[in-house]
């Protein structure tokens, strides 16, 4: 059976583009920085994201946490959201790995941080205290809906930071679906944090790796901690072909994904058994709920749409997150409707 599978982006296959660059594409060792591939990946990243220099790495939790132990030191505290993906999916690797502290904040419905609640978690310089190094944000924020950060919010956020002697990060795994749901390019969203990494492995369909960008200094010292994390990889080149022909080939149509997913919604809408979430989809995911009347499990209901060959995964005691993506068409879409009417009719 061929499955129509919604339970992430991330489950997206490589283009036959990305296929053939794979195939032909030159390497070295990038390890010693000779890999022209990487290198030139590299140069068009950290391009998009208005940033100086950019580093390849394995994955998104790679490169958030090289570039949070690159801000911070042992004992040093990151300010984050209860709901970024750093605090919820990342192993604690920032504690575990870096010693880093966590400050938690409440996410807004926006996703956003409220700089207010920022200013109260700045710590005093007080030695029974960790010291506030830093400020993580996400961009889509995922678990708030894949809601998007604005650039005049992100600029205040930054603003905010700098006078305060804070660095910022952006989590921006989805920052490319961000852009284009707002009709801007990534850098209005990127160039004033200090470092952000982006995932070319979901939406954009390549099928390993994230950049981190941000500045040389900052690259420098980052490079240092994926060499510590295992992430120096030999001819990576064959992988950063995919990313490049990723970048080149696969963000405007985004738009497509976010127009399916709205689709997906409306389709949705109909089927009495659920409940959308407010505002959804903001791009390319969608949140909703069981009804209370609903008695099956969540367990049982993920096994029969895998029956009618549609997969989903729960986010919740009745919680789903649907996400669409390149290898979901339109056809797709119907298919996933009519299966969820028949399993909850």
């Amino acid at each position: 059976m061929e499955f129509i599978d919604l339970r992430s982006d991330t489950v997206t296959h490589p283009t036959p583009a990305m296929r053939e660059a794979m195939a032909k594409a030159q390497v070295g060792d990038d390890v010693y920085g000779e890999d022209p591939t990487v290198n030139r990946l590299q140069e068009m990243a950290a391009a998009m994201m208005g940033q100086e220099t950019g580093l390849f790495v394995a994955s998104g939790t790679m490169g958030n946490l090289a570039a949070i132990l690159a801000h911070c030191g042992r004992g040093d505290e990151a300010i984050l959201g209860t709901k970024s993906h750093t605090f919820l999916h990342e192993a604690g690797g920032i504690s575990v790995l870096g010693g880093v502290h966590s400050c938690q904040l409440p996410n807004q419905p926006d996703g956003s941080l409220a700089l207010a609640d920022i200013e109260s978690a700045i710590r005093a310089d007080d030695p029974h205290e960790p010291i506030t190094r830093l400020i993580c944000l996400e961009n889509t924020q995922n678990a708030c809906g894949g809601v998007c950060l604005t650039p005049e919010y992100t600029r205040q956020l930054c603003e905010f930071a700098h006078a305060h002697g804070l660095a910022v990060h952006l989590d921006g795994a989805r920052i490319f679906n961000a852009a284009v749901a707002q009709g801007i390019a990534a850098k209005e969203l990127a160039a004033p944090v200090d470092s952000v990494t982006f995932c070319l492995s979901k939406g954009l369909c390549a099928p390993v790796g994230s950049v981190l960008c941000g500045s040389k200094a900052f690259i420098a010292k980052a490079h240092r901690i994926r060499k510590m994390l295992g992430g120096g990889m030999r001819q990576a080149g064959i992988l950063a072909a995919a990313g490049i022909v990723a970048l080149e080939t696969m963000i405007e149509r985004l738009a497509e994904d976010h127009a399916r997913a709205r689709k997906l919604a409306d389709g949705l809408k109909q089927v009495p058994a659920l409940a959308l979430e407010a505002g959804t989809p903001a791009t390319n995911m969608v949140f909703l709920s069981l009804s209370p009347e609903v008695e099956s499990t969540m367990e049982s209901i993920v096994e029969r749409m895998k029956d009618h060959g549609v997969l989903v995964d729960a986010a919740g005691k009745r919680r789903f997150r649907l996400v669409t993506h390149y290898w979901i068409g339109d056809a797709g879409v119907e298919k996933a409707v009519a299966a969820f009417r028949r399993v909850l009719q």
